[in-house]
């Protein structure tokens, strides 16, 4: 069985990537803060015959997530997809009001949690000459929003990083490609821009299987 890592685990988007990759054959490790929420994630992909674990682990702690992808990779195998799309939050902070403090805590989750993520699985993945990695971020990684100016930055830097793998790592094997979500993800109906998280979780796997393109950008409705 193939194994998908899903860094940021929650009841949105995490759940329905693992829904749509458990359904066609993945064993499914999932990472996040809160073990009461893993707990109830992995019983409800149990009750649809995903094999699944949960991991607690604060992605901010870089020791302790390179740790936890070991014993994911420990349990299930070596991981095949890496998928890294924590909740960034909605900090509304505006650039003239960016400290280093702040920017710091976004950049130690979003972009060096995603290098040490990447650097837990890529080794088995070139050894074995195939994987995927996938991020997910805002469209602030594209246009800077000027009221999320802490988050923009280290979103923009993981942009960058995974465009350079993909042009770097498809010739070993290895797709690396990002989701950038121009859209509330949410199951509800609002007045803006949103996307439900089931067709967020469609791009994930169109990259996966499609193997072709850095990037999708999903709009909303």
């Amino acid at each position: 069985m193939p194994t998908i890592a899903i860094v940021g685990a929650g009841r949105g988007l995490g759940l329905s990537i693992a829904k749509l990759f458990g359904s066609n054959g993945f064993d499914v490790a999932l990472f996040s803060r809160r073990q009461n929420g893993l707990d109830e994630l992995v019983t409800e992909l149990s009750d649809q015959g995903i094999k699944a674990a949960g991991f607690q682990v604060d992605i901010a702690d870089h020791d302790s997530l390179a740790l936890a992808i070991r014993e994911a990779a420990e349990r299930f195998g070596p991981i095949d997809v890496l998928s890294f799309s924590p909740h960034a939050g909605l900090d509304r902070v505006a650039p003239a009001d960016v400290t280093v403090e702040a920017l710091r805590a976004h950049m130690d989750v979003q972009l060096y949690g995603a290098v040490t993520a990447v650097h837990e699985v890529l080794p088995s993945m070139l050894e074995r000459g195939s994987g995927t990695l996938l991020f997910t971020m805002g469209i602030g990684s594209v246009e800077p929003m000027a009221m999320l100016a802490t988050l923009n930055p280290p979103q923009a830097a993981l942009r960058n990083w995974a465009k350079n793998l993909h042009n770097t790592l498809g010739d070993k094997g290895i797709q690396s490609a990002s989701v950038v979500v121009a859209a509330a993800i949410t199951t509800e109906t609002l007045d803006y821009p949103h996307a439900h998280p089931d067709e967020v979780a469609k791009h994930h796997w169109q990259l996966y299987t499609d193997r072709d393109q850095a990037e999708h950008i999903v709009t909303g409705g």
